[in-house]
């Protein structure tokens, strides 16, 4: 699969000269994306939706060069991602590497290939946080969500298993129009699992979930109840004396102001993809940018003098309304994907924010979700055939025009 793309008009995108970049933080999180294989077929996967087509995977030892780098730049947290990262069988030695060099470690996991012995090994190798990530809080939808009859039990399992292992209980729900009305059954799951942290993130519309978009976006009303009841939850809970933090993402698609890119774009944020392609945020693989891959390049030269992590530092590429906008160093134009997902061009405003003409993309999007009943059997599932499908649906486009 290319890495290189083309600009809106059939030219190579430019980065701005590196004399008119400012200067940039260091890459403080480093996220390992160790590999696109998983046993699920979430459709609102984050992962490319050509990902069947990545080449081969980072070695054993390419990883741990990747990670001695990251701490020479200045990371001090790395999360294991995917994907599933537990399909890869050398994840403990990855862990036990990363652990001391001195990371703080992050296994971001569906709790799917997971086990008690599993999970002890990862204690002993020096693994810090495990998060295991929920469909929804009853089998029924979780198990469709996920493609998996089996799903949910093994990950109700695997969650007490890793609170008795002593990790931080740390759950993710990923909330849609199919789950979301069950706001408080997630919530009380979670009190039952005696989780630390639960993140009821809103699904946000990039990969798999922007081609799913009519059957996954909460109307308005259902996106207000939600808030209104998870907020009823956390007076009570505090009341109770019960420390659960209860943490709820807003999607893009109802905010009238972007969010700052990853903090930034190539600040403090740094991707590599299972083939070693780096990335400053999991998502721009999609953007018509050349980045750079690992084993071609040193990371300090990547982070530093690519002109892929250098495209979107500073002001010079910015166009109207976000060059004279007095809030344009809070969100930086916002996010470079969703710009090019819903307008084809990277260097426009993020349509979320009310400034873009092209605002209305949002405001179309939310009156959708009025109107369609979103059915889950037309969901696009996330997986190789499908993937595989897409690939060749493009090549076919591409070559007739």
């Amino acid at each position: 699969m290319s890495n290189s793309g083309s600009a809106c008009n059939g030219q190579p995108s430019q980065a701005p000269s590196l004399s008119s970049v400012p200067g940039h933080g260091q890459p403080l999180w480093l996220l390992a994306e160790l590999t696109y294989k998983c046993p699920l077929q979430c459709p609102y996967c984050s992962n490319p939706l050509d990902f069947a087509e990545v080449g081969a995977e980072l070695t054993t030892e390419q990883w741990l060069d990747v990670f001695r780098q990251g701490r020479e730049l200045g990371a001090v947290q790395l999360g294991f991602s995917g994907g599933e990262p537990l399909v890869r069988q050398d994840l403990i030695e990855l862990i036990t590497g990363a652990h001391k060099m001195g990371y703080y470690t992050n296994l971001i996991t569906s709790g799917v290939g997971l086990n008690e012995g599993k999970i002890a090994g990862l204690h002993e190798a020096g693994l810090d946080h495990i998060q295991v990530s929920f469909q929804a809080a009853d089998p029924e939808v979780n198990n469709l969500l996920a493609g998996s009859e089996k799903a949910f039990k093994q990950k109700l399992k695997m969650a007490r298993e890793v609170k008795a292992q002593g990790y931080p209980m740390v759950l993710n729900f990923v909330t849609h129009r199919h789950n979301i009305d069950r706001i408080d059954r997630i919530i009380e799951l979670g009190v039952e699992l005696e989780a630390d942290y639960v993140e009821l993130a809103t699904c946000q519309y990039y990969g798999w979930a922007f081609d799913n978009i009519k059957q996954l976006l909460p109307t308005h009303e259902q996106l207000k109840r939600a808030e209104r009841i998870t907020n009823q939850y956390r007076e009570q809970l505090a009341a109770a004396g019960n420390p659960i933090k209860l943490i709820f993402v807003t999607p893009d698609y109802y905010e009238e102001r972007p969010k700052k890119c990853m903090n930034g774009w190539g600040q403090v944020f740094l991707t590599v993809t299972p083939d070693g392609t780096a990335l400053p945020c999991h998502s721009a693989r999609m953007l018509p940018i050349e980045f750079p891959n690992v084993i071609d390049m040193p990371l300090q030269k990547i982070w530093d003098e690519s002109s892929g992590f250098n495209h979107f530092r500073g002001d010079s590429w910015m166009e109207e309304p976000c060059l004279s906008c007095d809030e344009k160093e809070k969100d930086f134009g916002g996010c470079h994907c969703q710009a090019y997902m819903l307008t084809g061009d990277m260097h426009n405003a993020d349509p979320v924010c009310a400034k873009s003409e092209h605002h209305e993309l949002i405001l179309s999007a939310r009156a959708m979700a009025e109107t369609v009943a979103g059915n889950p059997a037309d969901l696009l599932y996330r997986n190789e055939r499908n993937s595989r499908i897409i690939t060749t649906d493009r090549l076919l486009k591409f070559s007739r025009d």
